[in-house]
């Protein structure tokens, strides 16, 4: 059964690995890897002293900590909510219904929330006209864009993220509920004491995945939402590598790029880690 995923692995993880050589090199498609002429660390000095390079830096950073601040404890509270929901029926359509959104393309899923936030025929204006508020254009402005790309990924996401949460909800022991409620501990004492020390652990791992994806922003979701208009805040590292590496073939350039993004990666992984495990918590390792 291990098999299978470990085939893909080697074959879509660590094979292309032996890629990041041209990051060293002024690859050219006619040369080949092996054929291209070694320029050292050119293309890290270029990319550092790129305007470009800090904005999308500066963006991809911006977004992602959004998302980990406002984005991260959404689906922890929403299944301390499904958790206490007695009525399995219930349950479960509302589970349904909030994991829904994650199998909807960004394609179908992005023109919705543009059509929602729409100036003129959007329910979020609407109901703003209503409390005698000027519209607002969210898709078209710098200083809102980053909040509705915000909210368009807890928008798909948060739902689905409540299945690990609500599966070590499963395990914890309910004796332990019973035994407060005898020492007369009301919902909100049984969750603080007993149900969020449960779950602590898988918390902790979670975020440490999520810590090493802070330099990585879907190229899906951002290219569906972005426009001209708001590019100085929505253009991050994977469109500006779409753009740079694929559009105008500057292949060693964003390879480059790519593998300072995967060692910032690393290290904010080992370092999230340790501190996960400086705090009494099980780390990936």
């Amino acid at each position: 059964m291990l098999l299978p995923v470990i085939v893909f692995y080697l074959l879509f993880k660590y094979a292309p690995m032996a890629g990041e050589i041209i990051a060293f090199k002024e690859y050219r498609l006619g040369d080949g890897i092996l054929g291209s002429k070694w320029v050292g660390f050119k293309h890290f000095q270029s990319l550092f002293l790129s305007l470009d390079f800090w904005r999308v830096i500066r963006n991809t950073l911006v977004l992602n900590l959004y998302s980990l601040v406002f984005g991260f404890p959404v689906p922890i509270i929403l299944a301390l909510l499904l958790n206490e929901v007695r009525k399995e029926w219930y349950k479960r359509t509302i589970q349904n219904l909030l994991y829904l959104p994650h199998f909807i393309s960004w394609v179908v899923l992005g023109g919705i929330f543009i059509a929602i936030l729409s100036p003129s025929t959007g329910v979020v204006n609407a109901i703003l006209e209503v409390f005698g508020i000027e519209p607002i254009y969210f898709m078209a402005s710098s200083a809102w864009w980053p909040v509705a790309y915000t909210m368009s990924g807890i928008w798909r996401e948060a739902g689905w993220g409540t299945i690990l949460y609500l599966a070590a909800m499963a395990s914890i022991d309910p004796q332990l509920y019973e035994a407060a409620k005898i020492d007369g501990a009301n919902k909100l004492r049984q969750i603080w004491h007993i149900t969020l020390p449960g779950i602590r652990s898988t918390v902790a791992i979670l975020l440490v995945l999520r810590m090493g994806n802070i330099m990585d922003v879907g190229l899906e979701q951002t290219l569906i939402l972005q426009n001209q208009s708001v590019l100085d805040v929505a253009d991050v590292i994977s469109t500006y590598v779409y753009r740079v590496g694929l559009q105008n073939m500057n292949y060693s350039y964003t390879t480059a790029l790519g593998l300072f993004q995967s060692a910032v990666g690393l290290i904010l992984v080992i370092g999230v880690n340790r501190l996960t495990r400086a705090f009494g918590e099980r780390g990936l390792w």
